[in-house]
């Protein structure tokens, strides 16, 4: 069934909900009541223009421009002004007060009270970008929907400020700000007086701690914009970031947009915007995020640097949709609690059902990542199980193969998920894979050959892989350590290529043996359609013992081989218990 017929039927129904959902578990408090009338009278004005079709000719295209607020004159001196990093040196009862701004809210919000609310930042993007022209009068007005909790006041506010300076006017419709139920002072009764001054802003209360998802559904549900434009509470807008995003989605309904994310260091508040060419997201079998470059196959979509980017997934914290849109595929899933997977969920929810997601390089919102989460993900997991149990199908084995305690996660009720996928003729997991992802090496896991590779020896020992970090899975040596069965990190698969693959995370891992080494380092895999190198060739013979073509030689669990830890090493074949290896999954 189209979107445009789906719609219309399911439309006032969707609306009835939200706005049920809303009227149970939000207070109301409305921003900048006298500044408010004023700029209703000037919105009353701008629609009668949209509707007349003036052109460009009749208003300077500048004045269109115009944001809600003027950023004040630049402070050359100014603390952290153009993205500057901000290094204080402090000691003693300065540095103790840094320190617990910290701990607090995992970003460093002593160096952010320096730094103005209005700070500029540095241009990062396409040069091409600048040139671009938008018909501002035909362009959708947009919603921004910001929740927080417990959100410290700099960054709170500066994200309000950067969106208002940088936001033309006759696009803003307003800032929502949802507060999730916090109980700091700063952001009772002070941030009401504050928001009352600010045009086009508005501030709702939960009564109850919601989490991400439904503190965002509770903002889309009074939004009057056209387009729906979610952002987190620590966020700095760059330069016509926004106009991109109306433009492409105005182009395109079922697209939603993401901007570039530019990384504002949690510590300096520097910011590390990038003007080449953005990465994509993805994600792994842990269903963990990933980024990665623009893939060959997807540039062919592209007819300049400057147009929109494909990618199989998103962040999630920034992005624009149709507000129409949004509600035809089933908005959030409200099962999801506080924050993680849902992004995922979504991506997979926008693709298989018939939508775009898309990255425009001409659209640059700075964030800041925190140094660790400031508060509980317990339900993360939970969250990655329903992503799994309604759009991955078969694939959602690969997932619990990985993550065998997530078997054991409740997860909820899916029902009405599963009913939206097939109401709106979603397609399967496998057409997403092969149709919108296709560089994602999906594993053969075949029966007796993945899982915990364990020796039969030092039988209550298993191979172990902790990678560098996150971002940098290759380089580092291969261990033995007490079997866990937690999947992760002890997870191996023996592929029908002879490769042992480490392929929890992406890019994924094969086994090697370094030219004139004697033990297991982990290396890139080879890339599809090219031959698997032999220093990372094994044969699982009958015996089970794991043979290394290139060295003629066996896999040995050798106790203290490394730093004092057991590893697999190449040995002269003897058949002895320790050269013998056998996977076992764990259910």
């Amino acid at each position: 069934m189209s979107f445009f017929r789906w719609r219309h039927r399911h439309r006032h129904l969707f609306l009835f909900v939200l706005g049920a959902l809303a009227l149970g578990f939000i207070v109301f408090f409305w921003g900048g009541q006298t500044n408010n009338e004023s700029t209703n009278h000037g919105d009353s004005e701008q629609r009668a223009v949209r509707e007349i079709g003036v052109t460009v000719d009749d208003v300077t295209y500048e004045k269109l421009k115009r944001p809600v607020y003027e950023k004040p004159p630049l402070d050359p001196a100014g603390v952290g002004e153009l993205g500057i990093p901000v290094r204080l040196n402090l000691q003693g009862e300065e540095k103790q007060k840094e320190e617990e701004s910290i701990n607090k809210h995992q970003i460093n919000i002593y160096a952010s009270d320096k730094i103005s609310l209005h700070r500029r930042l540095p241009e990062r993007w396409n040069p091409l970008c600048k040139t671009k022209k938008y018909d501002y009068y035909s362009l959708p007005t947009t919603s921004v929907v910001i929740a927080f909790y417990n959100e410290a006041w700099s960054t709170l506010l500066r994200t309000v400020h950067s969106v208002l300076e940088t936001s033309p006017d006759i696009l803003l419709e307003e800032i929502i700000l949802v507060d999730d139920y916090s109980d700091r002072d700063h952001l009772k009764q002070p941030l009401e007086d504050y928001i009352a001054e600010l045009k086009k802003v508005r501030l709702i209360r939960a009564n109850k701690r919601e989490g991400l998802v439904r503190a965002r559904l509770l903002g889309a549900s009074i939004a009057k914009g056209d387009i729906l434009t979610f952002l987190d509470c620590h966020c700095e807008c760059h330069e016509g970031w926004l106009e991109p995003l109306l433009e492409r989605i105005q182009e395109e309904e079922s697209a939603v947009v993401c901007p570039v994310i530019d990384v504002i260091d949690w510590n300096t508040f520097e910011f590390l915007g990038n003007p080449g060419e953005p990465q994509v997201g993805g994600f792994d079998w842990r269903l963990v995020f990933t980024w990665h470059i623009v893939p060959e196959y997807d540039q062919k979509y592209r007819r300049s640097a400057v147009d929109v980017i494909r990618s199989p997934t998103m962040a999630g914290g920034l992005f624009a949709v149709s507000k129409k849109y949004f509600q035809y595929l089933g908005a959030y899933d409200t099962g999801m609690e506080v924050w993680g997977g849902e992004n995922l969920e979504f991506s997979f929810r926008i693709w298989q059902c018939g939508g775009l997601l898309e990255i425009h390089p001409c659209s640059h919102v700075g964030h800041v990542f925190p140094r660790q989460a400031p508060y509980s993900r317990s339900k993360a997991l939970a969250n990655s199980v329903r992503a799994a149990e309604v759009w991955m199908d078969e694939y959602k084995e690969l997932y619990y193969h990985r993550n065998p305690h997530a078997r054991l996660e409740p997860y909820g009720d899916v029902t009405e998920r599963l009913e939206l996928k097939k109401k709106i003729g979603c397609n399967s997991f496998k057409w997403f894979l092969e149709n919108v992802y296709p560089d994602l090496h999906v594993p053969e896991d075949r029966p007796g050959f993945f899982g915990m590779l364990k020796n039969k020896g030092m039988h209550d020992y298993c191979f172990d892989y902790n990678p560098p970090d996150e971002h940098r899975v290759v380089g580092s040596r291969v261990i033995l350590y007490p079997c866990h069965g937690m999947g992760q990190n002890q997870f191996f698969e023996f592929s029908s290529s002879n490769e042992i693959r480490y392929n929890t995370r992406q890019p994924e891992g094969c086994v090697s043996v370094q030219k004139g080494t004697d033990y297991l380092t982990m290396d890139a895999c080879h890339e599809r359609g090219k031959s698997v190198p032999e220093n990372q060739m094994f044969i699982f013979k009958e015996d089970q013992t794991l043979y290394h073509v290139q060295t003629n030689m066996c896999l040995q669990a050798v106790p203290s081989a490394y730093q004092g830890n057991a590893a697999p090493m190449l040995r002269p074949c003897t058949g002895s218990e320790n050269q013998k290896w056998y996977f076992k999954e764990r259910r």
